[in-house]
């Protein structure tokens, strides 16, 4: 960026810059070993692809299947405040998959441009678990639970599920779901096809190319092609990358248990992203 103030400084033609975030895997927040998509890890690099004076526009590179709707929120509403002040304009290109949380991300830009065979929408809210109550007896363990508060144990999964819980946790999904409902509204307005309105916002995905039937994506195509189209041949994409974690001691033995604690949290992190990739068949 030095260079291109000392040139545009001396009267030289300079071609237009897009700088370009890669928002990629699982949206959770940061902290417990944790390696996915969350503002904590996004809020510099989202700054400095703002920060340039002359930036023509900021695009999203987002492949992720969902996750956090608290930090999707945050990360989308981060980059529409800077969108506003700075009066750049975003726009998101989609990879294999923008899904769920990943489609909020993607709703943050000002055009969504997917390729068709990318997956888009699941614009829902999902909770699964498992009940181990009948193993935990058929193996003669005895569950002990002390609380203070009728509700604190709720949802216990070795004890059988009561109605009222199901209930309450429906009704928390359904504050979340209209939420996510109203974001995408205001973000897409009447480019959506209002005929299927409950199709897409019943949690169902679709293809890139279905999904611009659906107004859900602009156009198809990719992020290359798109932006040579719309700001010369000659345009240059900076992708903006968050800082690289853990530091270099890890990796030189100088931290043996921290290092062994990130590849165990590590191998959980990818069997997490694989188990929610796997929803959307990739």
């Amino acid at each position: 960026m030095l260079f291109r103030r000392i040139a545009k400084l001396a009267g030289a033609d300079l071609p237009p810059i897009v700088t370009a975030i890669r928002l990629s895997g699982v949206i959770a927040a940061s902290g417990m070993g944790r390696r996915g998509l969350s503002l904590e890890n996004l809020a510099e690099p989202i700054e400095r692809a703002f920060a340039p004076k002359d930036v023509s526009a900021v695009a999203l590179i987002i492949n992720s299947p969902g996750g956090s709707p608290v930090q999707s929120a945050l990360i989308a509403g981060r980059i529409r405040q800077l969108s506003a002040e700075k009066s750049v304009p975003v726009l998101a290109f989609v990879e294999d998959v923008a899904a769920s949380g990943g489609y909020w991300l993607a709703c943050a830009a000002d055009e969504i441009i997917a390729d068709p065979a990318s997956i888009v929408g699941s614009i829902g809210v999902i909770s699964a678990g498992f009940g181990f109550q009948e193993a935990i007896a058929k193996l003669g363990v005895e569950r002990r639970v002390y609380a203070s508060g009728t509700s604190k144990s709720m949802l216990d999964p070795f004890r059988p599920e009561r109605p009222e819980d199901v209930e309450h946790l429906k009704g928390l999904q359904e504050e979340v779901h209209d939420g996510f409902r109203q974001w995408v509204r205001a973000r897409r307005g009447a480019r959506l096809d209002g005929q299927d309105e409950a199709a897409l916002f019943s949690g169902a995905f679709w293809s890139g190319a279905r999904g611009k039937e659906l107004g859900l994506v602009d156009r198809l195509g990719d992020i290359r092609s798109t932006l040579r189209e719309r700001f010369g041949e000659k345009v240059r994409i900076a992708v903006v990358n968050p800082s690289r974690r853990p530091g270099l001691g890890r990796f030189i033995g100088l931290d043996t248990g921290s290092l062994m604690a990130d590849l165990a949290d590590g191998v959980m992190d990818a069997a997490e992203r694989r188990a929610v990739y796997t929803r959307f068949g990739l």
